[in-house]
């Protein structure tokens, strides 16, 4: 069956297929991670990874990636409203976590603030896998937060088996009152062309929540507002209950591709178009004087794919691969009287040359260079940054040592940064001029295998992070963070050591994984509130030191009995983040311990799991910042697969936070207020044939 995502363990030894070369009918088995140009036995992975198959992403997949990806371990969610919600690994977010679609940056704006959604389309997703460790060198120079890469099929690499492959899911979801669905259709003609279309539609109303938008905290301190200067406004932002105001959204993207592909290699091309309207969720006002606004954000983005593969037959190489995207992306902020208040435009693009290598007895490897161009404007009365491009070359390489028993990995690499800032004439408060950065990242690590399927592995890596136009030239209010952003052109490059240790093993009837980790900054980059307040907003200053992350994840699954053709399985997954910046206190927004387990029936045509997932208060907090507190959901689904597992057909039925909790995450802007959903019951229907 699907793994649950929250509990997805290390699978089976038994996979054959990878997400560069799929059977159509089978989805890819988790045992091979596919990210790095070295595809690799998860076994020998040498950080903690998560993965998301298309079993799995059957009961995950949300309008956002980061509510995506919640429930793997080490991954929590910014929460900025149910659309724009980004991946937090390891309590690091923003410019330290890399979203990719098929290996390549979403060139979007997401990474410029938490209310921006990013332009990547969980819906059509076929795998989605989070990468530490060296391999994920290959894609940035700092893998402390880690990469999210989403692939999808708009490429074709494959020939399907029939004369038309069609695949499509339908889903509804009352929380929100959510109605999506999506499709992909692939045509083979002549035996080596591929043409291939997707599409997806999603429409969401204001969402359910377990209780008051805002917290006991705040419904008091703006019930006192009310009393004291008898504004009714401050009184019905305390009774605001059940449902969350502004948070409706509707998206749709479509894509068309074609490849040709032979035994020799294949190229193909593609283009894709991606819109969305969705409204942030209040800041409601709880202290005279507050703004109180319900903005909108509608975005749009086309984009060019290319990706040429050559596979020599013998020679250094084994395979030549080369990939390239474009992308034209606009993102405009809208009044409540639907006037555009501030736009953002972005135009970039990013190549990509891998050179993978022959296996030469037991070294293996891959080497490559990279470039990517981002131009990037904001217009408007809330225009924070100034015109600014962002211009990067970088050098990879990763090598592998299989010696039997040991396994040894090593990436290394150099990236060459250079960002400009262009402000106008009427801009006198922007820094105007370029900086540039050099930068080299290196990660070296190894596996043991010391007992039969038990595996002990260990990396150490130092990286070097450059300073993005964001940090360094923000000047001005910025109404996502309700802050006024202030940068520094000065900053150095962030630097980062970091060691983890991980083990996986697996027996009769058991999975197991555990990882424990440890960073140290310098030159972290942060914000720190000064005290001072410009144009009604408090004033953060971008203020680099030194930091100090660690913590643990562990998963596991346990067949407890097997009835008939049905195993009955347990799983379980713990993940912790510890988080100081020095000389200021705890880092801010960082997740606290959870815990989640969970029981379930496994069999070819049914399936049924419950489990508890318990989060922890997080009361560790940054200067100015409010405690969380804890709370636990249950959740339950079923699924029927009429006929079979490997049948075209399956049907789900899911419960979340049965008991319509009021539940906040603490990684959350928006925490105080806007809960996660209440109680959701969502069914969706799956075919792929």
């Amino acid at each position: 069956m699907a793994q649950q995502a929250g509990a997805s363990p290390p699978p089976q030894e038994d996979a054959r297929t990878t997400a560069d070369d799929p059977d159509s009918h089978a989805s890819v088995s988790n045992e091979i991670i596919v990210t790095g140009v070295l595809q690799t036995n998860r076994q020998d992975m040498l950080s903690a990874i998560g993965v998301l198959s298309q079993e799995d992403l059957a009961n995950a997949v949300r309008p956002s990636i980061g509510e995506t990806l919640a429930h793997l371990p080490g991954v929590s969610a910014s929460s900025f409203g149910p659309t724009a919600s980004r991946p937090i690994l390891r309590g690091l977010q923003g410019e330290r976590v890399s979203i990719l679609t098929n290996g390549l940056g979403t060139i979007d704006v997401s990474n410029t603030s938490a209310d921006h959604a990013s332009a990547v389309d969980p819906l059509l997703a076929e795998r989605i896998e989070v990468l530490r460790g060296p391999q994920a060198l290959l894609y940035s120079p700092s893998v402390v937060g880690g990469v999210v890469n989403v692939i999808d099929r708009r490429v074709p690499n494959s020939v399907p088996d029939e004369p038309v492959h069609v695949a499509a899911d339908f889903d509804y979801a009352t929380a929100a009152n959510q109605r999506s669905a999506s499709g992909t259709v692939d045509v083979p003609v002549a035996g080596k062309v591929v043409l291939h279309a997707d599409g997806s539609y999603s429409k969401s109303d204001d969402l359910a929540i377990g209780g008051y938008a805002l917290t006991p905290a705040l419904r008091a301190q703006a019930l006192a507002t009310a009393a004291a200067t008898g504004d009714a406004l401050y009184a019905e932002n305390a009774a605001v209950r059940g449902t969350l105001p502004n948070t409706a959204a509707e998206t749709w993207s479509a894509g068309v591709g074609a490849a040709y592909i032979d035994e020799g290699g294949s190229i193909g091309v593609a283009y894709s178009h991606l819109d969305s309207l969705y409204g942030v969720p209040l800041r409601f006002a709880t202290l005279p004087g507050e703004e109180q606004e319900a903005p909108r954000i509608t975005l749009a983005q086309d984009r060019l794919d290319a990706r040429a593969e050559i596979d020599p037959a013998g020679g250094i190489f084994e395979k030549i691969r080369l990939r390239w995207a474009y992308a034209d992306y606009v993102h405009s902020e809208l009044e409540e009287d639907g006037a555009v208040g501030t736009t953002f435009l972005n135009k970039g693009q990013e190549a990509r040359l891998e050179l993978t290598q022959a296996r030469r007895g037991a070294w293996s490897g891959a080497t490559g260079a990279q470039y990517s161009f981002r131009d990037f404007n904001v217009i408007g009365e809330e225009a924070f940054l100034p015109k600014n491009s962002t211009a990067t070359f970088g050098f990879f390489t990763v090598q592998q040592f299989d010696l039997g028993a040991v396994k040894i990995e090593g990436g290394a690499r150099f990236d060459h940064q250079g960002v400009s800032a262009h402000p106008g004439t009427d801009q006198p408060q922007f820094f105007a001029g370029s900086r540039s950065f050099d930068t080299v990242s290196a990660s070296v690590g190894g596996t043991w295998n010391f007992a039969g399927d038990w595996r002990l592995g260990f990396n150490v890596a130092r990286t070097g992070r450059a300073p993005s136009a964001e940090e360094l030239f923000a000047n001005g209010p910025h109404a996502g963070t309700q802050s006024f952003e202030i940068g520094n052109p000065d900053f150095a490059v962030e630097k980062a050591t970091s060691v983890e240790a991980v083990l996986r093993g697996r027996g009769n009837g058991y999975t197991f994984e555990a990882s424990a980790y440890h960073t140290w900054f310098s030159d972290y980059i942060y914000e720190r509130r000064t005290g001072a307040i410009e144009d009604g907003l408090p004033v953060y200053q971008g203020t680099q030191g030194d930091a100090r992350y660690y913590g643990f994840e562990l998963q596991g699954t346990l067949t407890l009995a097997r009835i008939g053709g049905a195993d009955i399985v347990a799983d379980a997954l713990a993940d912790y983040t510890h988080a100081t910046i020095l000389d200021y206190g705890p880092a801010p927004r960082i997740p606290p311990l959870r815990l989640l387990g969970g029981i379930g029936l496994e069999g070819m045509k049914f399936d049924a799991r419950a489990e508890v997932e318990w989060v922890d208060g997080q009361t560790r907090t940054a200067p100015l910042e409010t405690p969380t507190d804890g709370y636990t959901l249950v959740n339950a689904e079923v699924t029927w697969r009429p006929w079979g597992e490997d049948r075209p057909l399956s049907f789900a039925l899911s419960a979340n936070n049965i008991f319509d909790v009021d539940a906040r995450r603490a990684t959350s802007f928006l925490k105080d207020y806007a809960p996660l959903a209440g109680r959701d019951i969502r069914v969706s229907a799956r075919v792929n044939f």
